[in-house]
């Protein structure tokens, strides 16, 4: 890819694509062109286009039967949308009142349009966050990103004592649910009983006692708590 390419401004469609391949192939795999389609709601010869495209330009790599995955160039394109979007969310959370089951529609909107100064100045009169209201690291302004390594609730053995750490969900319905069990990233949980063959998890937290499926288990990642 030339220097000259390399400087010109990506468009909003093409920001879109590598935010979402690099959603996609968060866990080391390939994203498929079928996944990119329906996360996109676009057709499948459109992403086979744009998917070209993006590999001529050296933003991916597409891997024969497989998928594609992002170039290093790629990569630090993506992790500058997702640290946008994050930093947005969290300060129209902190400062705007927002819930986290809807800010993410905003901050979709508003991630294209803001510069990378108004990005940093967010960044700053927030303390420069690790996490989004949902737990979600946020990218450094130079593009590192550690995603840690924690374990889904639904995977905690019965009488462990864990603190949740991220909520893997956007569903808004699904997080009103969890807020108002007082399911939240900072929120201590013991694992009172999980019924076998995917049935469902009993907890106990600040708000009380809470039965959750283990779907939505799945999503709360979380790490054992200190000892007390």
């Amino acid at each position: 890819m030339s220097a000259a390419m390399l400087s010109e401004p990506l468009t909003r469609s093409v920001e879109d694509y590598l935010k979402v391949i690099y959603q996609l192939s968060a866990a080391g795999q390939p994203a498929a062109t079928s996944e990119i389609a329906h996360q996109l709601e676009l057709s499948a010869p459109s992403v086979s286009g744009m998917v070209k495209r993006l590999s001529e330009q050296g933003l991916l790599r597409h891997l024969p039967y497989r998928g594609v995955v992002l170039t290093k160039q790629g990569r630090r394109a993506a992790l500058r949308m997702v640290r946008r979007h994050r930093l947005i969310e969290a300060y129209l959370v902190r400062f705007l009142g927002y819930g986290w089951d809807t800010v993410h529609a905003e901050a979709e909107r508003l991630e294209h349009a803001v510069s990378d100064e108004l990005v940093d100045r967010i960044a700053t009169a927030l303390g420069n966050p690790a996490v989004d209201p949902h737990g979600d690291p946020i990218p450094t302004a130079a593009g590192d990103l550690v995603e840690p390594s924690w374990t889904p609730l639904a995977e905690a053995a019965e009488g462990a004592r864990v603190v949740i750490r991220r909520v893997n969900l956007g569903d808004p319905d699904r997080l009103r649910y969890l807020a108002a069990c007082g399911l939240v990233p900072g929120a201590a949980v013991t694992v009172r009983a999980r019924q076998p063959f995917g049935g469902p998890i009993t907890l106990r937290c600040s708000a009380g006692e809470q039965v959750i499926s283990r779907e939505l288990g799945l999503a709360l990642l979380c790490e054992a708590a200190p000892r007390r």
